[in-house]
């Protein structure tokens, strides 16, 4: 299911995050720069211009006749070189005297209130533009002088020159880096997007029913094991698909040959051409035998539920091998096979639901009937650290080249059923943690293993 918005190739995406991310942490760096260093060197000037109006009111601007021939400590800021001034302006911005400084800027900023710009002690600190640069200028009365005013000023051209400078380097920077952050991205986007694009095309070909394994070599560790992991997944889904064509193949001939000798004898009924009495027991005996093997297969779907039907609840093990016993007596008695027992004299109690034990070992029991010469021996024992149960035959034995292959599905040997019924032990001691082993010589010996606490419980 396709998700909703809109969706973005992942180069785009890498490609927009780190641009954005390089540009806004880049532009937050220079923005931080300029407007620290902006208000560090313009402090420092305003500094210097209240120290130069306090000094205005002192004392040593009085000395001389009419304030002629006074000094002014201007003085230059050692941190930014800059140097402040003193010129004393009439209320109409007319030049009066130059205490220090250069005469052409006195003249400017004349010019510059003459031309309607407010001069009195409100103008503090306030910037002034020229042709000549820019300033700083604070104004305060002439205590010397009356109807003018002393105008401290400072030349701040040279650090707006500076800032711009820094500025423009930032910018260059901030480029710079935009770029590299591009190449690198695409650099990156693509290392990440060409194996999730070549997984993705392996996928489509796993969708589309082809489990060949394919040979990756990625950098990374991530998309390699993704790849490792594909891999099994494909080889697991081929032999699934063998396994399930193998089984249809099976459970076809296996119906086919019972509904063929069905039908045969339903038609020779029709016809008149056999007898009824024994064509019908031929009948009942295929339909049974169909019928038995249906169950089976049903019982085995079932069991791979995730939860099937019944609770694993304590399961005396020696009642339910005494009830498969009695089951089966019939078809002992008629080949002549002696049972003989050997369990604990406690009850030996396992958490199982009551028709997965019969299922168990039923089969179990069926399969040492059917090869045992004389006799079959049960036992059934509990330690610390689980129960065992064994059946065994004094049958020949399991051949090697059946061994292998004892409890796959529809894998019969001499004399074999339906080849469902082993199959049904390894899938039942599979689902409550258990194992199951065989060992071959002088008969067949089962051995059922369950852990004391390894049961599954599917309630």
């Amino acid at each position: 299911m396709r998700a909703a918005g809109r969706q973005w190739p992942i180069q785009t995406r890498i490609l927009v995050t780190l641009v954005f991310l390089t540009a806004a942490i880049l532009l937050a760096v220079a923005l931080t720069f300029h407007l620290f260093v902006r208000g560090y060197v313009y402090g420092r000037v305003s500094a210097q211009l209240d120290s130069m109006v306090q000094s205005a009111r002192g004392p040593e601007t009085r000395k001389g006749p009419a304030g002629k021939g006074r000094k002014f400590p201007g003085g230059q800021d050692r941190v930014t070189g800059v140097r402040g001034n003193v010129v004393v302006l009439g209320r109409d911005g007319e030049l009066r005297e130059l205490l220090n400084g250069d005469p052409e800027t006195g003249e400017a900023l004349s010019a510059y209130f003459m031309s309607g710009h407010v001069l009195d002690e409100t103008v503090s600190r306030q910037p002034v533009t020229l042709d000549s640069g820019k300033y700083i200028v604070s104004v305060v009365c002439d205590p010397v002088q009356p109807e003018a005013y002393l105008v401290c000023y400072a030349d701040v051209t040279s650090i707006q020159a500076f800032t711009g400078e820094v500025n423009l380097a930032l910018c260059g920077i901030i480029l710079a880096a935009i770029a590299l952050s591009v190449i690198l991205s695409r650099s990156v986007a693509r290392s990440l997007a060409e194996p999730a694009q070549s997984l993705s095309a392996f996928a489509g070909e796993i969708g589309r029913g082809e489990f060949r394994p394919r040979q990756f070599s990625f950098r990374d560790a991530e998309f390699q094991s993704l790849a490792d992991s594909m891999n099994r997944m494909a080889e697991e889904l081929r032999k699934a698909n063998q396994k399930q064509e193998t089984f249809f193949q099976n459970v076809s001939h296996e119906l086919r040959t019972p509904l063929t000798s069905i039908r045969g004898n339903a038609e020779g009924i029709v016809y008149g051409i056999m007898d009824p009495r024994t064509s019908g027991q031929i009948i009942l005996s295929e339909a049974d035998r169909l019928g038995g093997f249906v169950e089976e297969l049903l019982y085995l779907s079932r069991l791979g539920k995730a939860t099937p039907e019944g609770a694993a609840v304590p399961t005396d093990l020696r009642e339910v091998l005494s009830l498969c016993v009695s089951e089966q007596r019939a078809e002992a008695d008629r080949r002549g096979i002696q049972f003989s027992f050997d369990f604990d004299p406690d009850p030996v109690l396992l958490a199982i639901r009551e028709r997965d034990a019969r299922q168990l070992f039923g089969n179990l029991l069926s399969n040492a009937i059917r090869y045992a010469a004389s006799s079959v021996r049960l036992s059934c024992h509990r330690d610390a650290d689980g129960v065992t149960v064994k059946v065994r035959d004094d049958g020949p034995g399991v051949s090697p080249e059946d061994m292998p292959h004892i409890f796959e599905r529809f894998y019969r040997g001499a004399d074999g059923k339906h080849g469902i019924g082993l199959s049904i032990v390894k899938s039942v001691s599979d689902a409550y943690h258990g194992s199951v082993t065989v060992e071959s010589g002088g008969g067949a010996e089962f051995r059922v293993r369950f852990p004391a606490d390894g049961f599954v419980s599917f309630a």
